[in-house]
């Protein structure tokens, strides 16, 4: 079985790339006798803005302010990411993500999907906050627009509901967040792979694909 943790942020927009990069990485895999390993891919969190307060930050003063950047810049990168997560199948909703947001209670949801989901449930649930952030410029950080996602994916509304009213999955997030930092891991998307290879970046599928070839082949 070939573990794959892969490190990343709702708010983070490279990261929506690199997951359906990703996927479609081992979706061309399939079939390949080179590359005949089970996989497992679970997410972990990593917070680019964890001092964000809850009613967020305008997207162009924020990303100004953080990169040094001027709003035309802003718009040629977004044009950038808008074209390779068309490249792998993610929309990127032009002009809707007005505000960056605090996304910590994703992550708590994240893991309670992954823990007490069916399977699959952690993933789909990824790219239902992927959309409502990137495609639709919802605020990950909302109450409303979590247990939304959660029912999107078949998950229990008001279970996801009770869960974000409360504490549970703080401290376990807070403590896989620091495992991650004291890995090296500052920036994300990072692919972790068998605890011992990493890729980091929202990498093409080609790359992807031939890494995880070699990885696989190493043994």
């Amino acid at each position: 079985m070939m573990k794959i943790d892969f490190v990343s942020d709702v708010a983070c927009p490279w990261c929506a790339v690199g997951l359906n990069s990703l996927e479609r990485a081992l979706e061309s895999l399939q079939g390949d006798p080179a590359f005949t390993a089970e996989v497992a891919i679970e997410l972990q969190p990593f917070e680019l803005n964890p001092a964000m307060p809850p009613e967020g930050e305008d997207t162009i003063e924020h990303l100004s302010a953080k990169y040094g950047i001027d709003a035309a810049q802003i718009a040629r990168n977004q044009e950038a990411l808008r074209q390779r997560g068309a490249a792998v199948g993610f929309e990127f909703g032009v002009g809707k993500r007005k505000r960056v947001y605090n996304t910590f209670d994703t992550h708590r949801l994240l893991m309670w999907a992954a823990e007490e989901g069916p399977q699959g449930s952690q993933r789909r649930l990824k790219h239902a906050l992927l959309a409502a952030y990137h495609t639709r410029g919802e605020n990950p950080g909302a109450t409303e627009v979590l247990v939304a996602a959660a029912a999107e994916v078949g998950l229990d509304a008001d279970a996801a509901r009770t869960l974000l009213a409360g504490t549970r999955y703080t401290d376990e997030v807070r403590q896989r967040e620091q495992l991650y930092q004291s890995l090296g891991i500052h920036s994300v998307p990072s692919v972790i792979i068998d605890n011992r290879h990493l890729i980091t970046g929202g990498q093409p599928p080609e790359v992807f694909a031939a890494a995880l070839k070699q990885i696989a082949a190493q043994g």
